[in-house]
Order: C-alpha cells, then structure tokens, then sequence
C-alpha cells in the first residue's frame, strides 16, 4: 500500500459538502469514484484535513489515501485530473510517510470569507461571494477581529451541534482588506484549527459590528460568555474558502 498526499481545489456550488454521504453528490464521494475505476472495483477510503459544508469551496484542502499499488507522483496526477469531474482539480500529488495524516498532521489552517458589498446583487459573484447590501465600517471589523486572535474558548461561535468538548483554539491572525473596484470584503482567518460553523458565526457576528447594531468589544464579551445563543447568526457558506492547510 502508498500512502498519497494530494492537494485539491473544488468549486463547492454543486456538492453537498467534503464528506460522502449516501444519497448526496460529495467531494469524497466523487474522488472515492475516481479511485475505485483506477483499481478496478477495489474502495479507497479518502480522508481529508477537514469537512467542508454544502456550498463551500476549498483552493487548497488536503488529502490522503492508502493506495493498493505503486504509480508515480505523476502518474497519478494525470490519472485523477482525468477521472475527476471539471468542478473538482488536483493540484498536488505527493507519496507521503505511513505516519502521515491530512486532518491530524495539520498545524495550521488559513481560511478566507468573500462579502459582497454593493447595493444590487451580483449575478456573477452569487455563489462565490457572501453579498450585504448595507454599508460596513472596516475600522470597526479590523477592531473587532484583535479581540479573536490569540488562545480562547471559542464555544459562543460554536454550532451547537459540534459534539467536541474542546472548544479552546488559537487564531494565528484575524483580517479584512477591501477592494474598491469589486466592492468586496475579503476576510482571512489563520489559526490552528477551527470548530464546525465557527467562521461562519464569527462572520455573521462581524457583520452586525461592522453595521454599527453591535460594538467592537462585543467580541470580547462573546468569548467569556461561552454562549451560542449570543452571538450572531451563522453567515452564509457561499463566501467561504478554505485556502491552504500548512504542515511541518
């Protein structure tokens, strides 16, 4: 068995998500598919550094496979490239040590959210950018994104569903850049890992700072809550990127 370590990109528009389910067309799914056409019937379980939701898209997620034979790095990069459907790219293949791991093995994450800003909706940007039409103070956001970087308890920006007890985690660095021309918000978020829906609450709690119906420190005030129920509503997943996965 070779162990493989690929980087991939999908447009997550028409997929239900990373992870397989029965009914539903996943990314897992379709590269599970592709595997099995290359080994002639036999199932390759795929594991990725982390489960996207429906609608969220990834320009760098990683990951693994134990493959039941020997191709090259090359081989199978032009052997997935031809199998995969056009929504779905690998951009990397890599033969990685046994004792690697795409989801255990991460260090870091990095994720961007898109937030579209103009007043009328933009047909071309619809799936690929979250879209507020009111205006957004970026002074007030960049203020309330110092309160998240650093270690804390994250469990207000927690789904409740999320059924790990740990909710401490680190945020490397918290951003938001606007771009005039496109009228667009581009948030970035690096951080050691990240709880289910935990961007997305951040977003939707950002997104009343920065239209003046919460303060900046209302930040602050979240995380020693430890509430859900006080923070935002979960943004859409439509602007959400999960950019790149960084390892030792």
């Amino acid at each position: 068995m070779m162990r493989y370590k690929l980087t991939i990109a999908y447009d997550g528009t028409k997929f239900y998500g990373f992870q397989i389910q029965p009914k539903d067309r996943t990314v897992q799914g379709e590269l599970e598919k592709s595997l099995k056409i290359m080994t002639k019937g036999i199932d390759v379980r795929v594991h990725g550094s982390g489960r996207t939701d429906s609608g969220v898209h990834a320009l760098g997620q990683v990951i693994h496979y134990d493959y039941p034979g020997e191709l090259s790095e090359k081989a199978m990069f032009k052997a997935m490239n031809t199998l995969l459907p056009k929504d779905l790219v690998v951009q990397k293949v890599e033969v990685a040590d046994s004792y690697f791991h795409s989801r255990f093995s991460a260090k870091e994450k990095i994720y961007i959210y898109r937030l579209y800003n103009g007043e009328v909706r933009n047909p071309f940007t619809r799936t690929y950018a979250s879209w507020h039409p009111y205006p957004l103070d970026i002074d007030r956001l960049r203020e309330a994104l110092t309160y998240i970087e650093g270690r804390h308890d994250f469990t207000s920006f927690a789904s409740i569903k999320d059924p790990i007890e740990n909710k401490i985690r680190t945020i490397y660095e918290a951003r938001v850049d606007y771009d005039s021309e496109k009228q667009e918000f581009v948030f970035l978020f690096r951080g050691n890992g990240f709880l289910y829906n935990m961007i997305r609450i951040l977003m939707g709690t950002l997104i009343e700072i920065g239209d003046r119906r919460k303060e900046p420190e209302e930040m602050q005030r979240l995380l020693k809550l430890k509430d859900r129920k006080q923070a935002g509503p979960t943004a859409s997943p439509l602007g959400l990127y999960l950019k790149n996965v960084i390892y030792d």
